[in-house]
């Protein structure tokens, strides 16, 4: 599995969005004062100190019942507004995908893979758009038919106007979203084969650490590069000390399988660096090493599945076998030892080592590309992670949409938001960081305009001067701009959940649905209150 999941860590989080989100409100009070001030002088500041005691008093006075209201009435606005005929475009695509999805001529693992990642795309691909429209528009709408000055005569703080809107929107939204989902399962369900129903489960690996011995048997933070543009694999030479070694935490008996085996699957990548036997896969063996009693102990050699990856089962009562030396692994007769009593250190940590075996060759590995596979999980339990995980998604597009049309009209509050999600993809944010941290060519800003006109190398040293030099100052302000935009916009990566589920894998919680969850959470107050200040400044008469 091409991804690494590292577990979230919540009291960092916490930590980091008090200082982010403590920032932003810092800025957002000064700026609103400010502006305040230089524009009805004094008695802008008697204007602030009404809003600031206003919005104090509105915070103590919400009223569950009259938020309730407003969030049934957006309920029944979405559903009168045929926010649910997305519904029918799903039911559309999902009755003619099997048509144009050649998931039968492929093999089991790539036909689950297949048809999990369309259900799983379309879903996300269609609860976006209908939650960035019905949330961007809904406010400005009703500004425009007056239908808001009704209800802000009314007892209703503004404040429960924007709550409302939210919880509204966020309904109708799981309501789509749970029906798709259901619709979803069902179908995958009734077009995969009987032959890959196997494949429909989640795996539950233990995923360790990963360290490098190099070919004189030195420690090595990372292996050969083999000339891949990703470096997310790192390769061991065959034949020589060069060795992978995984490090586990916490293994004992309760990860083997009912008959006593444990399970380690790997997808170790093999590069030929000449074409020998191509009849004759690659071999590797591995090792387990136990540094408390100096043990170490081999299993016998196995070959490489190139491009499928593969599951040896090792069996608990292992015979006392050696390293693999010249393409043999020597046996001593009669001695056996215990995986879980003699190789696994007293605080559960196991050790395995792979070496190649063949000379000239190499094999190369990522953490993730060996771990050891405990009992697995149903997939419906997987499959309702992803929906949880899309669920955020949806809330999260609901949140930002209605801030935005608390102060711009709906055209114009859908091109924000929608730049915002576009902006946090993976891709737009791996971007930011490129420049950010310096790694692009050219400088920034201002300095690649001047190579440009002047037709200068990106390598080619700045002449010195004042000019230069404030050139270079103005892109470190704007890099330092682009940095605080990239703390602002959420990250969407981690709503992102379909690659594990598509490979068969359970989507881990710490890693995945814990930060779906937080990011979420960590957007709500924010966007409540600027948008609720945004609500009370303006103008409602203006449309």
């Amino acid at each position: 599995m091409n991804f690494n999941p590292i577990p979230f860590n919540v009291l960092a989080g916490l930590v980091y969005w008090l200082v982010v989100a403590g920032t932003g409100l810092l800025m957002l009070t000064g700026v609103t004062f400010l502006t305040l001030v230089a524009s009805r002088g004094t008695d802008g500041i008697r204007t602030f100190g009404r809003h600031v005691s206003g919005a104090f008093s509105d915070f103590f006075s919400l009223s569950p019942r009259r938020i309730g209201a407003i969030a049934k009435l957006t309920f029944l606005e979405s559903y009168r507004r045929r926010a649910l005929l997305v519904f029918v475009v799903f039911g559309i695509l999902i009755m003619f995908a099997g048509w144009f999805l050649s998931g039968g001529d492929l093999v089991p693992y790539d036909q689950v893979k297949l048809y999990v990642s369309f259900v799983l795309r379309t879903i996300s691909w269609l609860i976006i758009p209908v939650t960035l429209l019905l949330a961007c528009w809904g406010i400005p709408e009703d500004i425009r038919v007056r239908s808001l000055h009704t209800v802000v005569t009314k007892p209703v703080r503004r404040l429960e106007v924007v709550l409302g809107r939210m919880i509204g929107f966020g309904l109708i939204s799981t309501l789509i979203l749970a029906v798709m989902g259901t619709a979803g399962y069902i179908w995958i369900q009734q077009q995969i084969g009987p032959e890959a129903r196997s494949e429909l489960t989640c795996r539950r690996p233990i995923l360790g650490t990963l360290s490098f011995l190099d070919r004189a048997g030195n420690p090595a933070l990372v292996g050969i590069n083999v000339g891949d543009l990703s470096e997310y694999r790192s390769f061991i030479e065959g034949a020589t000390k060069a060795r992978a070694i995984w490090t586990f935490p916490n293994v004992d008996a309760s990860d083997l399988t009912p008959e006593g085996d444990m399970l380690i699957e790997n997808r170790i990548q093999a590069f030929r660096s000449h074409k020998g036997n191509m009849n004759r896969p690659l071999l590797y063996q591995l090792v387990f090493f136990n540094p408390e009693k100096n043990l170490r102990v081999g299993t016998q050699l196995r070959q490489v599945n190139e491009f499928r990856g593969q599951t040896d089962t090792i069996p608990r009562t292992l015979p006392k076998t050696g390293e693999a030396v010249g393409g043999q692994a020597e046996t001593v007769e009669g001695e056996t030892v215990d995986l879980i009593d003699d190789l696994v250190t007293k605080d559960g940590t196991l050790t395995v080592e792979v070496l190649c075996i063949d000379p000239g060759q190499y094999l190369g590995m990522a953490r993730t590309d060996l771990f050891i596979r405990t009992p697995d999980g149903p997939f419906w339990a997987g499959y309702l992670k992803s929906m949880i995980g899309l669920e955020m998604m949806a809330l999260l597009v609901v949140f930002l949409g209605v801030t935005a049309s608390t102060f711009l009209k709906g055209p114009v509050a859908t091109l924000l938001t929608f730049c915002l999600i576009i902006i946090g993809q993976p891709q737009a944010r791996e971007f930011m960081m490129q420049m950010i941290n310096g790694r692009l060519g050219g400088g920034g800003v201002f300095e690649s305009m001047y190579r440009i006109v002047m037709h200068m190398n990106p390598t080619t040293e700045l002449p010195a001067g004042p000019t230069f030099f404030f050139m270079q100052w103005a892109d470190f302000g704007l890099n330092r701009f682009v940095w605080l935009m990239s703390q602002i916009i959420p990250n969407f990566d981690y709503f992102n959940m379909r690659q594990f589920l598509a490979e068969g894998f359970d989507i881990p919680f710490d890693s995945s649905v814990l930060p779906s969850i937080a990011v979420t959470l960590g957007f709500f107050l924010p966007c409540v209150l600027v948008g609720y200040l945004a609500l009370r400044i303006r103008e409602l008469e203006a449309k």
